[in-house]
């Protein structure tokens, strides 16, 4: 068992060590390896490497075969790290190895001192000759995201060729998730609300619109929240932020919205919307996807509309690197000109639709 005193005491040492590693992506590399091998005087990052591929693959013997290392020297550098914090990390089972809560404490801080010294070391060879090194941006799939990936895919390689940019399309939960444990740099997402470990920069606000089958009537180019209480619906899970928004919407007027089925798939929403199973409600950038397939009208929702808050999102107490703060001042470059020119080549085309295989 480990005691609550004991506990507290590792997580406050590791967390030091983490922050003094930090200082590596503000040029301090030497004296933040040197504070944090203060805290811990024997560990090297040879371990820590070690320790994390071991927790990735959850067994002893695959990562000894990934890493080229006997296992028994493996077995070897596991215990002299279990030694160095005092605490067991892995507990041993007939299917491999999982963490204990030392060692799932010990793995978010290795993944983030891990990347942050990678990327100093990048810094630092490439301080004479331009940015470079890796960033990865999130885009939430079915948003005015979509329509950003390729003006910054261009902008990044034209201005920062030596950046490799890694875009990610994923929902806005597994974003955040990568985001607060230092797998990502930056997201584009919906969501305002403070979240502890995140940071929200508000981008635009996005209308929701009706969107249902092309055989059946449209009700027009807007329709009031009102004459929803019938429709029937097609929308994603309640943790999604458009339905929590649409919940939130039908709540305040007292209704509750007829759901037929959760899909968040845009494939099998499209396509079940074009075979008139339900409607759906989408932002503009995605709804325009779905009008322009010809398979689906859009109406807009008023009294009251509905407004999806588009943001970029970071950690709150991550240092970004010169080449992810580069990324992200492309960024806020980027959707200021689609604020200014609606005509730009980027703004004025909706979202793509996912291609069927």
């Amino acid at each position: 068992m480990i005691h609550p005193w004991r506990f507290a005491h590792r997580e406050s040492t590791l967390a030091r060590a983490r922050m003094a590693v930090l200082g590596c992506a503000t040029h301090q590399f030497p004296r933040a390896l040197g504070s944090f091998f203060a805290c811990f005087p024997c560990m090297n990052l040879r371990r820590l490497k070690y320790f994390v591929k071991i927790v990735d693959i959850g067994s002893l013997t695959q990562a000894a075969q990934v890493l080229f290392i006997a296992q028994p020297a493996l077995s070897q550098q596991l215990a002299t790290l279990e030694a160095e914090v005092g605490q067991q990390l892995l507990v041993r089972t007939q299917r491999g190895v999982t963490p204990t809560e030392a060692g799932k404490v010990l793995y978010r801080h290795a993944q983030i001192i891990l990347r942050q010294c990678d990327q100093a070391m990048s810094d630092i060879a490439s301080a004479s000759q331009g940015l470079s090194g890796q960033v990865s941006v999130g885009m939430a799939p079915g948003t005015a995201a979509a329509t950003l990936a390729l003006p910054l895919l261009r902008r990044v390689r034209a201005r920062h060729p030596g950046i490799l940019l890694y875009l990610n399309e994923s929902y806005g939960t597994k974003l955040s998730e990568l985001i607060m444990n230092g797998s990502m740099d930056l997201a584009v997402l919906y969501g305002d609300k403070a979240v502890h470990g995140l940071t929200f920069l508000p981008l635009a606000q996005e209308e929701l619109y009706l969107v249902g089958p092309a055989a059946e009537p449209q009700p027009g180019e807007s329709i009031r929240l009102e004459q929803l209480h019938d429709v029937l619906l097609l929308l994603p899970r309640p943790y999604n932020i458009v339905r929590k928004l649409v919940n939130e919407a039908f709540a305040r007027a007292g209704m509750t919205p007829c759901i037929v089925a959760e899909v968040e798939s845009a494939i099998t929403l499209s396509a079940a919307i074009a075979d008139g199973l339900g409607s759906t409600i989408l932002p503009a950038s995605m709804a325009r996807g779905f009008v322009a397939a010809g398979t689906a009208w859009q109406s807009r929702i008023v009294d009251p509309a509905i407004q999806a808050p588009l943001a970029l999102c970071q950690s709150d107490h991550l240092p970004l690197s010169e080449p992810a703060q580069a990324v992200r001042d492309i960024l806020l470059e980027l959707v200021g000109d689609l604020a200014l020119d609606a005509q730009s080549d980027f703004s004025s085309q909706p979202a793509p639709l996912p291609q069927a295989p």
